[in-house]
């Protein structure tokens, strides 16, 4: 439950006063405090938390590194058994994201269970990505909830070990997720923006002012849950349009 707690939430809300960390600490009988550090514990594991110099983060147990190492191994069954846990207590602020909204008449004839672990994989992975970047378009900033999609950087087809997978991952708003599917948008290893220098559009002042802008700069780096730098590879050599 702490893992899945650490997933969802940004790095700034990891306190003892957090209403989710109060909620799960009421239900598991510990104290908001005890269960805010061990979610900082957790994230003295995070190599994007490490980099950041932060001290005071060095109380890891053992079974905090096996459970780490368990999660970064196959992100899928970790999403699945983390989030029934968090259901399981009964919360109606934690149940809010068990499953994707989607028309139930559409699961006829589809094997429910697979389904069912589909949507809470897509809730997973959605609200880690969220907490990874504060909640705002890593190339804008903009921060409208409604307007961001947790885009995968490598597609949902190609690779479904990575479906899950938090690394994965990069927010960005609408606009910006299509242009980073189309392959108009690509990210650096040093993690700068790549705008393609295709024709797509001529004297388009829109398009230059709301992405051709962009062409070289810094993303908004996440706290947590960097971009894989294979996965930004595979993206360039696969999908950008040089």
């Amino acid at each position: 439950m702490a893992f899945a707690l650490y997933c969802r939430l940004p790095f700034g809300r990891l306190h003892s006063k957090n209403p989710e960390i109060v909620a799960v600490a009421a239900a598991i009988g510990r104290t908001p405090s005890a269960l805010a550090m061990k979610l900082t514990n957790i994230a003295s594991l995070d190599p994007a938390i490490i980099s950041t110099g932060r001290s005071g983060l060095s109380g890891a147990s053992a079974n905090d590194r096996e459970m780490w190492n368990e999660m970064q191994g196959d992100w899928e069954r970790f999403a699945v058994d983390t989030q029934r846990a968090l259901f399981d207590l009964e919360t109606p602020t934690l149940q809010s994201d068990y499953s994707v909204n989607g028309d139930d008449g559409a699961l006829e004839g589809i094997d429910r269970a697979v389904t069912t672990t589909t949507r809470i994989g897509q809730g997973f992975f959605r609200r880690a990505v969220m907490s990874a970047y504060d909640g705002r378009c890593c190339i804008t900033g903009l921060s409208v909830p409604s307007l961001l999609v947790a885009s995968h950087i490598v597609p949902w087809a190609v690779n479904a070990g990575a479906r899950v997978n938090p690394h994965n991952g990069i927010l960005l708003s609408a606009l910006h997720e299509k242009a980073f599917d189309a392959g108009l948008i690509t990210i650096n290893d040093d993690l700068t923006v790549r705008i393609s220098a295709a024709k797509v559009v001529t004297d388009d002042q829109f398009y230059a002012s709301s992405i051709e802008r962009y062409d070289g700069q810094q993303i908004y780096l996440p706290k947590k849950f960097y971009p894989d730098p294979d996965f930004l590879a595979y993206h360039r050599g696969h999908i950008f349009l040089w």
